[in-house]
C-alpha cells in the first residue's frame, strides 16, 4: 500500500503499539496536528538520526488533545500505527506550512518465538538487576513484543532505528538478544570495578607471598 502523508520528523524512533506525548509549538505542527484531529486522519514520524532524516518511520493517530493554550500550542497523546518507508519527500505543500511524504507500508511480521522473547526478558531483568533500576511493562510478560522493550534496553539511537527497521519480529527478538549478550558483560566488570574503587584507600586484609 502506498499513499501520501503529512510528516512530523523527529529526533526519536516510535514503534507501533506505543503510545507518545508530544507537546506541540511550532507554528507548522501546530497546523498539522489540528488537522489531524479535525480531519481524523493520521501523521507520519519519520526518525531524524544525527540531525539526518530517515527513510523509515510509524504512522501515528492522535488519541487524545489533553490541552490546548491561548497561544495555540497543544499537549497531545499519540499512538503509533505501523512502520512506514519514504518513497518520496515533498517539501513544500500548498496553503500548508509542514512538509508530506510519499509513503510505503511494508509488510511487518509481528509473529516471534516465544522462547526468544523469555530469553530477551531474562537478560533484561539481568541487566536491571545490574543497574540497581526497576521498571514495570504494561502487559504480561507472555505477551510482550519486542516493540515493548526496545526502548528500556539502553539501545543507542541507532540500534533503536535498526529495530524499526526489521520487519520480522523474530529478526527483532534476535537483535535485542545480541544486545544484551554484548552489554552485560560490560555491567559486570562495570560492578567489579567499583567494587576495586571503593577498596582503595581502605585496610585490606591480604596474605602474604610465601617463598618456596
Amino acid at each position: 500500500m502506498t499513499n501520501f502523508i503529512p510528516i512530523f520528523p523527529l529526533e526519536l524512533i516510535v514503534y507501533p503499539g506505543e503510545h507518545l506525548n508530544l507537546h506541540i509549538f511550532e507554528p507548522r505542527y501546530k497546523q498539522l496536528i489540528s488537522e489531524s484531529v479535525t480531519n481524523d486522519k493520521p501523521f507520519g514520524i519519520p526518525a531524524v538520526i544525527g540531525r539526518r532524516m530517515e527513510e523509515m518511520g510509524t504512522l501515528v493517530r492522535v488519541l487524545e488533545v489533553t490541552n490546548t493554550y491561548e497561544d495555540g500550542r497543544m499537549d497531545i497523546k499519540t499512538e503509533g500505527i505501523s512502520v512506514f518507508k519514504i518513497l518520496e519527500v515533498v517539501k513544500e505543500l500548498p496553503g500548508k506550512l509542514y512538509s508530506g511524504a510519499i509513503v510505503h507500508y511494508p509488510e511487518n511480521n509481528q509473529n516471534g518465538s516465544p522462547k526468544l522473547m523469555s530469553q530477551v526478558m531474562s537478560g533484561i531483568r539481568e541487566m536491571y538487576k545490574q543497574l540497581k533500576v526497576t521498571k514495570q511493562f504494561s502487559k504480561p510478560e507472555d505477551q510482550l513484543l519486542s516493540y515493548d522493550v526496545a526502548h528500556h534496553m539502553a539501545l543507542s539511537p541507532e540500534d533503536e532505528y535498526r529495530v524499526l527497521q526489521l520487519l520480522q519480529e523474530i529478526q527483532r527478538q534476535e537483535f535485542l538478544k545480541r544486545h544484551l549478550t554484548r552489554v552485560l558483560p560490560m555491567l559486570e566488570e562495570m560492578e567489579k570495578l567499583k567494587g576495586r574503587i571503593k577498596l582503595n584507600g581502605h585496610f585490606k586484609e591480604v596474605g602474604g607471598f610465601n617463598f618456596k
